[in-house]
């Protein structure tokens, strides 16, 4: 969403004057829609669904902007909503089948997953005869077209910009047309998207992106990026398999950035080396999935994957070469050729809880609870002169409790690759751990406190921690501490949102402490305050404009202190922990 954008969807809020009303609690925007959903089809909610005969799926799609929001309803003209056979495509109830609560509630899951829908409610409604039961599902469209906007913004330094002109529901088929714009400090990129999550009604998914890639500087083109996609994902819990296919590409040239200007690199034997390289990748591989079990899940996928990894200085570098082969040995990602099969484990509870008031205001957010565990093997065999010969392991576990409204998340993650052959030795070891705890409310907002370790001994591709800024320890300058490992903090306090007309605003206060470190952490603490905003109609996740105090180091310049950007500070934290194999 643009700041172009944002005075449009704030100057009719500021426009109109409502009534005094009590305030407005934090699951009123979705009761609301809930209510109107009851009345277009005259139904009554059914309290005790279990066991009885469906009779029939309902539906009741409302337009983005509707009569009881303060935008104006022309804006609709411009928004085609979600077609019914869309939404229908998603319910995993048949009529005529014993009502399932699971089954309902997975169904609301997938909805919400495909982005298109501000809200979304499943919920059950009593039958035309005494044993049936009609499911009915309720939708409220996010708006589609946009000029949908990710930044970081520090001070008046953009960091990074991405403008994305999207429809992101194309004609109301649930397809994605963008054309995407990415600044940084020193590259401009143009691409475009195409997504189609149904092919020709069909449970495969199609996704292909590509980008031109100028240096700011000459204008020139420096490279491109792209990626092309084909699968049938695991739509449901009860979906037996599951397969996918892609190519990925990137040459471009990378400048690494340390606040607002290249990284100058300290060179043992003379001045500094700037730290840019050029990339090129190219990857392409093909997997298949076996899902086994109903509430106890486990997915067990193998697959084949070649690559090609290449990073230099460039050719035009004022470098000699002892230059470059330092660059290249303590601080480039490590150039590989390699074809490789891979087998991985994924297991988890199939059980979910609906929470509000926790990243977003309002909207449901959906929570996987329980255990979730997935494991790694890859083998790759010397099939050609050049090609890399190893194999390697990774592993992330996850377990979430719900008690009493208070979120708790421990995560843990690790990996490390054994060379074969000559000059066989350990390489990419690497392990993370995170604790994560939402409190139950406090005042009608929530505390929220995360602390994460990332310890990379010798990592082959991520060898650089950059901690300060919008980047986990705000008030600090962009970038100002370095290192192999990262050790931070987040600690806030956010304030239940004060509803004007729909738009959610609330506050927080924070406190950062962190550190980038090679040997010992060295911690640096910050204090401060937010706001966050919210405006349902548009976006899922609030933006957020935080100002932060430095304790115990150096304090940069006041605009500095500034950060905005989208979605939560809890956002940034290892990929290790997602995906433990790169």
């Amino acid at each position: 969403m643009s700041l172009a954008l944002l005075t449009l969807l704030v100057a009719p809020l500021m426009a109109t004057a409502p009534e005094p009303e009590a305030p407005t609690p934090a699951a009123g925007y979705e009761e609301s829609l809930l209510a109107w959903g009851l009345a277009q089809h005259g139904s009554e909610l059914e309290r005790s669904p279990e066991g009885k005969r469906l009779e029939a799926v309902l539906v009741a799609a409302e337009d983005v902007v509707a009569q009881s929001d303060p935008y104006p309803n022309i804006l609709n003209v411009f928004h085609v909503r979600t077609r019914e056979e869309v939404i229908r495509r998603e319910v995993l109830l048949e009529p005529g089948a014993l009502y399932s609560p699971a089954l309902a509630e997975e169904t609301a899951r997938n909805l919400r997953k495909l982005n298109i829908f501000a809200v979304v409610r499943v919920v059950p409604v009593k039958g035309q005869t005494p044993g049936g039961v009609a499911l009915l599902v309720i939708t409220k469209d996010i708006w589609s077209l946009r000029l949908s906007q990710d930044f970081e913004l520090v001070g008046s330094f953009v960091r990074y910009l991405r403008l994305q002109g999207t429809e992101a529901n194309f004609l109301g088929l649930n397809q994605r047309l963008a054309l995407d714009f990415l600044l940084r400090p020193d590259t401009l990129s143009f691409g475009q998207t195409y997504i189609n999550r149904r092919v020709g009604g069909s449970r495969w998914y199609l996704g292909e992106t590509a980008s031109l890639i100028l240096g700011r500087e000459s204008g020139k083109p420096e490279g491109s990026r792209g990626t092309l996609v084909l699968q049938r994902p695991l739509y449901s819990l009860s979906t037996p398999w599951g397969a996918s296919t892609s190519v990925t590409w990137n040459t471009a040239t990378t400048r690494v950035f340390r606040g607002t200007e290249v990284w100058q690199l300290p060179y043992p034997d003379g001045e500094p080396v700037p730290f840019i390289y050029v990339t090129s990748e190219v990857s392409g591989g093909a997997s298949y999935t076996r899902s086994y079990g109903e509430y106890y899940k486990v997915n067990v996928t193998g697959g084949v994957e070649a690559y090609h990894r290449e990073y230099a200085a460039p050719a035009a570098a004022p470098l000699d070469d002892a230059q470059r082969e330092w660059l290249k040995e303590n601080h480039l990602p490590h150039s590989e050729d390699a074809t490789y099969a891979s087998l991985s484990l994924s297991a988890f509870e199939a059980r979910y809880e609906v929470m509000r008031g926790v990243d977003t205001y309002a909207l449901s957010e959906d929570y996987q609870i329980g255990h979730y565990v997935v494991a790694s093997l890859r083998y790759a065999p010397p099939a050609f002169p050049s090609a890399a010969h190893y194999a390697e392991a990774g592993a992330a576990v996850r377990y979430r409790w719900l008690y009493a409204d208070a979120l708790t998340t421990v995560s843990a993650a690790g990996a490390i690759r054994r060379a074969l052959g000559t000059g066989s030795q350990w390489t990419n070891r690497r392990w993370a751990a995170e604790i994560h705890q939402v409190s139950p409310k406090v005042l009608g907002g929530r505390f929220m406190a995360r602390g994460v370790l990332d310890v990379n001994i010798d990592d082959l591709f991520d060898r650089i921690e950059l901690l300060g800024g919008a980047n986990g320890l705000r008030g600090a300058r962009q970038d100002a501490y370095s290192g192999k490992r990262l050790l931070l903090v987040n600690v806030e306090y956010r304030t239940a949102p004060v509803v004007f007309q729909t738009l959610h605003m609330g506050g927080v206060l924070f406190y950062d402490a962190g550190s980038a470190f090679d040997r010992r952490p060295k911690m640096v603490h910050s204090v401060g305050v937010g706001i966050r905003f919210l405006f349902p109609q548009f976006n899922v996740y609030p933006f957020r404009l935080d100002f932060g105090y430095v304790l115990n180091d150096t304090l940069p310049p006041v605009g500095q202190r500034f950060t905005f950007s989208g979605g939560q500070i809890t956002e940034y934290r290892p990929s290790i922990l997602d995906t433990p194999l790169r």
